[in-house]
């Protein structure tokens, strides 16, 4: 069973940030503690439809477009996502200690932001993802990224979107037939956009800090939830494992029949773990 929940648009605060010469889309709403959400990079913000929603009714809940994805238009010049976090999390005022969630190269972004600022961060909830730097011997399905980076080089952005969302969405053991066709589509829909950016060929993203997360593990101390879905490829489920192997204040949840955006696949089950942990962390 696949549970939406819906938010009036007229109690949603959205708009463009004038950010480090780009324009960053974001949407708040909610009252409360700063609760940011920062989405995987085959997606968009709209990968936390059903979580914005949700708790918003507990939270002040941001989400946005990082630079190149959804709204949030690619212009020339470097940048860092990191430094674009920092200034939008600045500009709109949100100066409590926050709590961060991100999926996959959004959870890298987050650890990053709550290594450089811990005072900043309450709880830090990372989605089928690891610590930037991190290198990892694991199988994965090669043919189906091979594929993928031939169609890139002949132009087939659809091709490529579609073998990805085999990848991403499907996940290693389940056919396209086998998972929400709605939720599917959204996350064809998400990462197309972001491939027709991509191919614009504006900004180099820089690296955000000098030294990975990885080298910097123990020096996290916010209470780390790591959540994986069983469906992933075999580097994130390892990757969630180095984590909780590393970081003592880190726990670990399987989600089953769940691919790398387990929230889209068990939304549901998904917020019950987090309303859970987050009444454990947050006084």
């Amino acid at each position: 069973m696949i549970w939406r929940f819906e938010i009036d648009e007229t109690r949603i605060d959205s708009g463009f940030a004038a950010i480090n010469n780009a324009r960053i889309y974001y949407e708040i709403a909610g009252e409360g503690q700063p609760f940011v959400m920062i989405h995987a990079g085959v997606a968009d913000s709209r990968q936390w439809n059903n979580e914005f929603a949700y708790f918003a009714e507990r939270f002040r809940v941001l989400r946005y477009d990082l630079r190149g994805y959804g709204k949030s238009e690619p212009v020339d010049g470097e940048f860092s996502h990191l430094q674009d976090l920092t200034a939008l999390l600045d500009a709109l005022h949100l100066n409590h200690p926050h709590i961060l969630m991100g999926c996959s190269m959004g959870g890298g972004l987050a650890m990053d932001f709550a290594l450089t600022q811990p005072a900043k961060v309450k709880a830090l909830i990372m989605v089928d993802s690891g610590p930037t730097g991190l290198e990892l011997e694991t199988p994965g399905p090669d043919e189906l990224f091979e594929e993928a980076e031939k169609a890139y080089s002949a132009g087939d952005l659809d091709r490529v979107a579609e073998l990805e969302t085999q990848i991403w969405f499907d996940g290693m053991g389940r056919t396209p037939e086998q998972v929400d066709q709605g939720m599917r589509q959204l996350a064809y829909e998400m990462n197309r956009t972001a491939l027709s950016h991509d191919a614009k060929g504006l900004g180099k993203r820089m690296s955000d800090t000098e030294v990975p997360a990885v080298e910097r593990l123990s020096k996290l101390t916010t209470p780390v939830l790591v959540i994986v879905g069983d469906q992933d490829i075999p580097y994130m489920l390892a990757a969630a494992d180095h984590l909780v192997e590393k970081l003592p204040s880190a726990q670990k949840v399987i989600i089953a029949d769940a691919a790398h955006l387990p929230n889209m696949d068990q939304p549901g089950e998904f917020q019950q773990i987090l309303t859970k942990f987050l009444d454990d962390v947050i006084i």
